[in-house]
This record gives structure tokens, C-alpha cells and sequence, in this order.
């Protein structure tokens, strides 16, 4: 440096200026490489700040950092001690191996301790992770349990144990095991580093080759005299020339120049090699004893699986698992922990034999185990099945009925006595008048085809539900009115801008249609008219929903578009509280969470704006909460002008004793509750969590854990928790699981005697499993009707009805389930049975004849098994779709009542033929009154066609000859099929009457 500047007049140049400009070039790379790391890190961080800054704006921030919070208690306290011990180990395996390995090589200790540090973090770093992130939810569980007061009859634990606290024991014990192995192999690497750093001497050898034959001298000798210890004399080990031998040979070198055929040769000689065992010796002490302890630990917890096993006909632990299988657990286990005793007697002292007979006996055990379970489950248990297991079917019976909430179910005698009349009829007028003669496909399809107003409108389903309409509790289907984005233009202003909501709802009655055979609406169009006056929608914008799957950008430079107002648009602003405020960070992390650039260059967004995100309803509230399961199908209510979304929660768990799982909805879980209901306001999008079971020990404890989420539901708003309905999902669940658990004797439930099915039905025209039904039922012994769920029970493989379970929604009553068990000593007929009776009845199968082969497609809706008082019911409607039309219409109804079948186009006609009153219900006299009362009136070529002359139709049948009843038939026909093309759903069904009415004559 000197010899290149020079001095002049104090200043330097030369290299020194060069240094001077090269000053400000590092700044720049320095600043780069900042701005690199940071857009890097905010790439790498953006959706943790978005989830973060949208907690945050739900008022859950505690709900996302509990996770976080709990994996730092749970991480930081992990890779302190981690680092700790494993700091102290290695250091301690370097000091042994300092102490007692031979080496010429002199080691860089600086180097090796930076590498002893690095290496303890990275595995404390490593276990840390996997135990916080692996084991933070299992932990909450675990250090928050709620006894269930009950005990399991084999450990005599509270169920907690197994609910809250196993899942986490199991997981530990897991970890710890696989960090043993880890531990392994990181000892194996610290010292394939110290052996690189500091080569110990058993990898040398001095070979003399001379004419005479390779001779060698022991690792650290010099060359000595032929035939000295240590000399050139030595004999070469045999080892050198084996394959192995030359495998470690590695490479030779010279040692010196001045002793020709003198070189030292690297190889790995096993005879030479003890220092090095013995040095890893206490390494491999404690990883032995510590494995072995651990694997004693994990067969003792395998001890309580058995408690959820499936061996012959138990669920849970039978006879073979707790004579056979739990006691090799127990043998094993302590075979492990004399297996930790062997290795630190033996492993030192190389008695490697008597070590390795403690794993031989513990395979033995195992393998003894297996196959005494298989002996003593064929040749004693099931010769001798029922009194070897009957102690345990009886635990399998108790506790899958409290998994399940079938120990209290209310069983009641049901007579089926069939002594209904006209007085009983009008007595359960609120029962009849709800019966639901809609079905949720056809009123779906009507909704879209009458009620969608616009092409990008779409309801994506209707929900059943209750309003008091008039005074009368009446059940509903309630249809919204979303935005369905494949229909719309698909820019990027449109679809996050522009239409950024749905509008309104539809809602009609169930048990009426209109003349045409059209579901009777009450709530219509745009903005929503409303002919109930108890039912006033205030605020019918839907900005989340079941269909809102993308994010929306509220309060921008652009007006949002509300709802079309004939020919023209209307528009609004968003007023909610929902978003989040879009300032340039915020957009910055959005856009690139959103990979898209247009959020943060577009000119329509200002500081105002707010992003929307998470709109769909099922997506909005698993991301809050992911950890309990939720159905897939919300339900939208009206209350206090406002629309709210209902998402029935679960609670579960896989872990419960001697509970039979079920595979379908819940996914293995052998315990289910719908404890919690969670309410999401359509329009501001606050989600809320309320647990509507206090008895529920699992919702207990997330209470406890997540005490600003859970709320109580005495909390919930009156006006929405009247809405609340029992879970179709959960009651067909129980219904299943309770056609064989029923049974409470064990020698009963042993023999299957009393096998139920849930009964089955014609749906559309194919035979199905029927599902769960709602109604409005006054149930006998009740003075006024409720909000019920119902499934029907026929006995195994046959059709007629052995029972009906009712699930009970509304107040109190609320979850109760009650089974009305009818009589063995008579036949009460089974849906498929009448089924069989409405395929054998003649005007029936003409119908279905006549409207198949006429290009219409008829279809049958659900089967209703209705009670009353003390008798039974069956009402089926029947649809009927034009070839020509989208929308299919109800246009008759069956019932069947003792033996009688009435087949009419309304309900109210039906009961009026079987027992001479209506009940309440519309009839078609009345239908057609209200079709005039709405301005409905039929097409003008209909009326045409309806004045043709039908041969002498409105003469005196008894005076007609057989060929003027063929011609008039043939008339009636031929108009009916007129009729039938061109939609007239009235006047084809009066047509049809007059055939029926022309062919019966001639019949006679």
C-alpha cells in the first residue's frame, strides 16, 4: 500500500481514491441486499399479517396468537434444555474422545467448538419445532381437562383421561423416541467430525515394502530394527488385503524420502479399534437405557387402545385383549426396562449376547401375544362367545350410548290404534296444516327459475325453518339470493368491485302450492315484499354467504352495484363494520397475498377502502376456529330484520372407551356433540360462538382455553336461538348407530334378535334410505305443536315399522330424543309397504303410465310418516315435470290411512275423502280461489282448448252408450295432452279427472 500512494500537498491518491469510490459502491450492495431480504421476508410473512390484521378486525386477535403464544411457551423452554443437554453431551463426548483416542493430529479447537455450538442449535432448533408446533393444541387439551364423572371399567380412569389428556401422553411418547434415534445419529456425526478433525491412530499403518514382502509396524511406532516390536518386521494384517480392509484403505503416502519402501497406509482395523468403542461407550449406555425406558413408557400407554379395539363382537377391550393382549403389553414393558438394566451392566463389558436376549424375549412375548390372542379368541372365547364376552357387550352397550346421547332417549308406547275422525283431524289442525307437500329440490329449482330475477343471481340451496306466520308457528323454506361470479363479466373491476353481494331472500310456506302446483311464496322479488308481516328483511344485502368464495373491496371510488330496478340499476356504498382498511402496507401484503398487482395500482382504491375477505360462511368460521368440525350446509334466518347464517358445530373425539366409531359424516369419531352453534350476521360478518350444552365436557374445555371465543348460550339473542334446528347430519348419525344399540340386553344384543334398519322409501323413483324430516307435530300427550326431526325403524331385512324417533328442537325440549315404539303384536305398515300399496292402486300407475309415456317425467317426494294422537299417517306428494318446462310442479298428493288411499291434487282433498274435513289445509276449491284473489289467470289458447267439446261430458254418464264413453274419453284425452303442452297444470289435471271418470264407466 505504502509503495503505491503518494503524498501530495496532504492528500492521497492512488489506491486510496480508489478505496474512497468503492466506500460508497458497498453502501449501495448493502442497501440492496437490505431491500432484497425485506420484500423477501414480507413475501415469505404475508399471509401471517393478513391473518394477523383480519383476526384483529374480527375481534379475535387472542384466537390467533393463542397458537402462537402456546408453541413459544411450549418451543423456548424446549430448545433451552435441548441446547443445554445437547451442548453438555457433545462437549462431554470431545472430551472423551481428547482423553482417550490416540492421535498425531493436532485439532482446531476454535473450529470444533464453533461447529459443537451450531450443532446443538440446530438440534434444539429442530426439536423445539416439532414439539411446539406438533404438540401445542394436544397440550392445551391436555393441561385444561373437565372430568366427565365417568369412569372406564378396566384402568378406572375418568373418561378425560382418554379424551383430553391421551392424545398428547401418545405424542410425547413418539417424540421423545424419535429424538432418541436422533440423538443416535447426531453422536454418530459428531464423531465422523472429530475423526475428520483430529484422525485418531487406529486408521494408520506403516507398511515396509521391500523384494522380500510387505511388512508393517503398529500405528504410532517408528520404523525400528526387522523383527523388534514395532519394527519392519511385524507381520501385515491379514485384514489389509480383504475387501473391507481395502475399502478403508483410502490412500497411502510417503513417510520419508530418505527410508525407501516406507509409506503409511489409512485403513480401519477392527482388532485396533476398541479405544474407539470404548470411548462411545457411555454415548451408547445412555441412548440404550433411555430407548429402552421410553419403549417400556409407550407399551403401557398401548395399554389403553385397547379401550377403542375391535376384536370379535366388542368394541373396546374384550376377553382376549384384557387376558391376553393387555397382559404381553405388561410383559413387555417390563422386559424393556430390564432391557435398559442389561444395557448399562453389559453393553461396557461387551456382553453383547446377554444384551441382545432381553429384545429376543420381548419379540417372543409379542409374537406369543399374537398368537395366543388368536388361539384363545377361536378356540375359547368363541365356542363360548356370549358368556366370555357378556360383561364387556355390556360396556360396549352403556358407553356407546352416552357417547352418542342415547341413554336418555324417552321410549313411549305407541298403540297405532287407527281410530282417527273428522274431530281428531281438526284437533291436530296445526300438525296437518305444516305437513311439508314441498320438496327441497323442486322449490330449489323454482326459486332459480322465478325468483333469480337476473342471470347472475342463483340460490344455492333452501333451508327449512320455522316463523310464526299469522299466529301459528308454520314451517318455511327460506332460498338466498347470492351472486353467482361464473355469471358475470369476468373482469377484475366486476368481480371484486362491482358486484360485491347478493340481495334478499325468498321464503314460502311448505304444506301449500298454488293451483299450478307451485310453491305459495310469501317473501319475493326485489327489494323483498314482504305479505308477512312479522317477517320484515331491514337489511337484505348478503356480502357473505355460501357462495361469496372471493375477497370484495367496499367503500372504493366506484359505487357498488345493489340490485336492478327494471331497466335500470340501483346502487350503494357499504355501511358494516366488516374490512380491513386498505393504507399502502396493507395493500402491499394483500396484493401479494392475492397475487395481484391490480390491488396495489388501482386508482378506484383510496385510503377509505376496505378489503373483505374469508366471505364464505363454512370458510369464515373454520378459520377462526379449525380445530372442531362444522357442517358443510349452513342455514339463513331472518330475525330483527337482519339475516343471520347458523353453523352447527361438533364437538368429537376418537378416544372414547368401548364406543362403537362411526365412519361416515364425523370421520372415526366414537363420540359426537352438536354443542355449539355459531351465528354469522350476512351482512357485517361477525361470527359468534355460543355453546348451547354446558353439559358438554369438551366445550367446557375450550372454554376454559379460549374464554373470548365461547360464549355461553344463554347469551344468544332470543330471536335467533328460536331458530335453532337439531342437526340432520347428527340425528341420522344416532339413528343409525341406534338400530343396534337399542337393544340393552346383552343376551338380546349378542343374538341380534331385535336388529333395526332405518326404513327406506321411493325418492324421485328410486328406492333410497330415508332421511331425517322436519315438521310442526303437536306430539301425542303435548298440548301445543313444536319443531321436530323424525326417522322411522323397521326390523332387519323387513318392511313393516317397528318404531319412529323424534329429535325435539324448540326451547327446553331442546336435543331430547324421544322413540315411539309401536306395537310387535300387530302390523303397522313400513314406508316401502305403502310404497308397494300406491304402485298397486290402478288410477295410481295409470297416472305414473300416462305421464311417462307423454314426454313428462313424474317423480315422488319424501315419504311422511305423520303421528296423530295415537295413529298414523302417510302422505306422499308427486311431481311432475313437463318435457318443456324446467319446474316441477306438485300435482298430487297420496295418503294413506288404514288400508285407504286418498289420491287428490291437494292434502285438504285427500283428507276430505278419508275423513271428511280438510284439517285446516288448502283444497283445491280454495286454491283456485287464491289463484283468482292473485290475478293468475290460464293462457288464452288454454281457455280455448278448455271449451272443446268433451263429447257429452257434462251430461248423465249412466246415459251414454260405450261409444260415445270411448269418444269422450279419446276428447278428454286429447285435450289433456293440449293441455299438458302448454303448461296448463290445471286444466290438464280436470281433463285427467274427466278420463278417469269416462274410463271407470266403461269398466263397468
Amino acid at each position: 500500500r505504502r509503495a503505491t500512494i503518494c503524498r501530495r500537498g496532504g492528500k492521497y491518491l492512488g489506491i486510496g481514491k480508489s478505496n474512497i469510490t468503492e466506500k460508497p459502491k458497498r453502501k449501495k450492495s448493502v442497501i440492496i441486499l437490505l431491500v432484497m431480504a425485506m420484500v423477501m421476508l414480507l413475501f415469505l410473512a404475508s399471509d401471517f399479517i393478513t391473518d394477523w390484521m383480519w383476526f384483529d378486525e374480527m375481534g379475535y386477535i387472542s384466537v390467533f396468537f393463542k397458537g402462537l403464544t402456546t408453541e413459544l411457551l411450549i418451543g423456548m423452554p424446549v430448545f433451552l434444555i435441548v441446547f443445554a443437554v445437547t451442548d453438555v453431551y457433545l462437549r462431554g463426548i470431545r472430551k472423551r474422545y481428547f482423553d482417550m483416542v490416540r492421535s498425531d493430529a493436532e485439532a482446531d479447537r476454535k473450529k470444533l467448538s464453533f461447529i459443537t455450538n451450531w450443532a446443538s442449535g440446530i438440534f434444539a432448533a429442530l426439536i423445539a419445532w416439532i414439539s411446539a408446533t406438533g404438540l401445542w393444541y394436544d397440550w392445551l387439551m391436555f393441561s385444561h381437562p373437565t372430568s366427565f364423572d365417568i369412569k372406564d371399567p378396566m384402568f378406572k380412569h375418568d373418561i378425560s383421561l382418554y379424551v383430553f389428556k391421551y392424545e398428547f401422553m401418545k405424542d410425547m411418547s413418539a417424540l421423545l423416541i424419535s429424538v432418541t434415534f436422533l440423538y443416535l445419529a447426531l453422536t454418530l456425526g459428531y464423531y465422523c467430525v472429530l475423526i475428520v478433525m483430529r484422525r485418531p491412530l487406529v486408521f494408520d499403518e506403516y507398511i515396509n515394502e521391500t523384494s522380500t514382502g510387505s511388512q508393517t509396524t503398529r500405528p504410532g511406532s517408528q520404523p525400528g530394527s526387522q523383527g523388534t516390536p514395532g519394527g519392519y518386521g511385524q507381520p501385515r494384517p491379514i485384514f489389509v488385503d480383504t475387501p473391507l480392509g481395502k475399502k478403508f484403505g483410502g490412500f497411502t503416502e510417503q513417510v520419508e524420502e530418505s527410508i525407501p519402501n516406507i509409506r503409511k497406509v489409512r485403513h480401519f482395523v477392527p482388532s485396533k479399534a476398541g479405544e474407539l468403542f470404548e470411548c462411545a461407550s457411555n454415548q451408547l449406555v445412555i441412548l440404550g437405557v433411555v430407548f429402552f425406558l421410553l419403549l417400556a413408557y409407550d407399551c403401557l400407554l398401548r395399554q389403553y387402545d385397547l379401550l377403542q379395539s375391535h376384536i370379535g363382537v366388542v368394541y373396546g377391550a374384550g376377553f382376549t385383549a384384557a387376558t391376553i393382549v393387555l397382559w404381553a403389553y405388561r410383559i413387555i414393558s417390563v422386559l424393556a426396562v430390564l432391557g435398559a438394566v442389561a444395557i448399562a451392566l453389559f453393553l461396557k463389558k461387551k456382553q453383547f449376547k446377554k444384551i441382545a436376549l432381553v429384545p429376543l424375549a420381548m419379540a417372543i412375548v409379542a409374537g406369543a401375544g399374537i398368537l395366543g390372542a388368536i388361539l384363545i379368541q377361536s378356540y375359547v372365547v368363541s365356542p363360548d362367545e356370549l358368556n366370555k364376552e357378556s360383561k364387556y357387550l355390556q360396556r360396549n352397550i352403556e358407553f356407546t350410548q352416552h357417547a352418542y346421547q342415547l341413554k336418555d332417549v324417552d321410549i313411549k308406547a305407541f298403540s297405532s290404534a287407527n281410530d282417527l275422525d273428522a274431530k281428531a283431524i281438526t284437533d291436530n289442525s296445526q300438525t296437518i296444516s305444516n305437513v311439508r307437500i314441498n320438496d327441497y329440490k323442486p322449490v330449489n329449482t323454482f326459486y332459480n327459475q322465478t325468483q333469480s330475477i337476473r342471470q347472475y343471481y342463483t340460490f344455492n340451496d333452501v333451508d327449512v325453518d320455522r316463523y310464526m306466520i299469522n299466529g301459528e308457528l308454520t314451517q318455511t323454506y327460506l332460498g338466498v339470493r347470492e351472486i353467482d361470479d361464473s355469471k358475470i363479466s369476468n373482469t377484475w373491476l366486476n368481480r371484486h368491485i362491482k358486484y360485491t353481494h347478493g340481495y334478499g331472500v325468498t321464503l314460502s310456506r311448505v304444506d301449500t302450492v298454488t293451483a299450478s302446483g307451485q310453491p305459495d311464496v310469501l317473501i319475493k322479488n326485489i327489494p323483498p315484499e314482504s305479505s308477512v308481516d312479522t317477517i320484515d328483511i331491514k337489511q337484505p344485502r348478503v356480502y357473505f354467504g355460501e357462495l361469496t368464495n372471493d375477497y370484495s373491496l367496499v367503500n372504493t371510488n366506484e359505487d357498488e352495484f345493489d340490485y336492478p330496478d327494471g331497466d335500470q340499476n340501483k346502487y350503494t356504498r357499504y355501511e358494516g363494520k366488516a374490512g380491513i382498511k386498505l393504507g399502502f402496507l396493507q395493500r402491499l401484503v394483500f396484493a401479494i397475498r392475492e397475487k395481484s398487482l391490480k390491488l396495489l395500482v388501482s386508482t378506484n382504491i383510496s385510503s377509505k377502502s376496505k378489503i373483505l375477505i374469508n366471505r364464505n360462511v363454512v370458510k369464515r368460521v373454520t378459520t377462526i376456529f379449525p380445530h372442531i368440525k362444522y357442517e358443510s350446509d349452513p342455514y339463513c334466518v331472518s330475525a330483527d330484520g337482519d339475516l343471520y347464517w347458523i353453523v352447527d358445530a361438533y364437538t368429537t373425539s376418537s378416544h372414547y372407551p368401548y364406543s362403537e366409531p362411526y365412519t361416515g359424516m364425523i370421520g372415526g369419531d366414537n363420540y359426537v356433540k352438536n354443542s355449539i352453534k355459531v351465528v354469522v350476521n350476512a351482512y357485517d360478518g361477525t361470527a359468534d360462538y355460543y355453546i348451547v350444552d354446558d353439559k358438554d365436557p369438551i366445550a367446557a374445555t375450550l372454554k376454559k382455553v379460549y374464554p373470548k371465543l365461547f360464549k355461553d348460550g344463554s347469551e344468544m339473542p332470543e330471536n335467533i336461538r328460536e331458530h335453532i334446528r337439531y342437526p340432520g347430519n347428527l340425528f341420522r348419525i344416532q339413528a343409525q348407530i341406534y338400530t343396534r344399540y337399542h337393544m340393552d340386553n346383552v343376551k338380546v344384543f349378542y343374538q341380534q334378535e331385535d336388529m333395526w334398519d332405518v326404513a327406506d322409501e321411493i325418492y324421485g323413483t328410486d328406492e333410497q334410505e330415508m332421511t331425517s324430516n322436519y315438521y310442526i307435530v303437536k306430539l301425542p300427550g303435548e298440548k301445543d305443536a313444536e319443531f321436530i326431526n323424525q326417522i322411522p325403524f323397521t326390523p332387519k331385512s323387513k318392511q313393516n315399522m317397528t318404531a319412529l324417533m323424534i329429535a325435539r328442537n324448540d326451547g327446553d325440549n331442546y336435543g331430547k330424543l324421544v322413540l315411539y315404539k309401536l306395537p310387535k303384536s300387530k302390523t303397522v305398515y313400513g314406508p316401502m309397504q305403502v310404497e308397494a300399496q300406491i304402485d298397486q292402486n290402478t288410477k295410481i300407475s295409470q297416472d305414473f303410465s300416462l305421464w311417462s309415456q307423454s314426454g313428462s317425467k313424474y317423480s315422488r317426494g319424501n315419504m311422511f310418516v305423520v303421528p296423530v294422537n295415537d295413529s298414523l299417517l302417510y302422505i306422499e306428494p308427486v311431481y311432475l315435470e313437463a318435457s318443456n318446462s324446467a319446474i316441477p310442479e306438485m300435482k298430487r298428493v297420496i295418503v294413506m290411512y288404514n288400508d285407504k288411499i286418498a289420491y287428490e291434487p291437494t292434502l285438504g282433498d285427500c283428507l276430505k275423502e278419508l275423513f271428511g274435513v280438510s284439517g285446516g289445509t288448502v283444497t283445491s276449491k280454495t286454491a283456485k280461489e287464491d289463484q283468482s284473489q292473485d290475478g293468475a289467470s290460464s293462457d288464452s289458447s288454454n281457455a280455448e282448448k278448455g271449451k272443446k267439446d268433451s263429447g257429452s261430458g257434462s251430461g248423465d254418464l249412466d246415459s251414454m252408450s260405450q261409444e260415445e264413453l270411448a269418444k269422450a274419453a279419446q276428447q278428454a284425452y286429447d285435450n289433456a295432452q293440449d293441455a299438458l303442452k302448454d303448461g296448463d297444470w290445471a286444466k290438464y289435471g280436470e281433463y285427467m279427472d274427466e278420463l278417469e271418470a269416462y274410463l271407470d264407466k266403461l269398466a263397468e
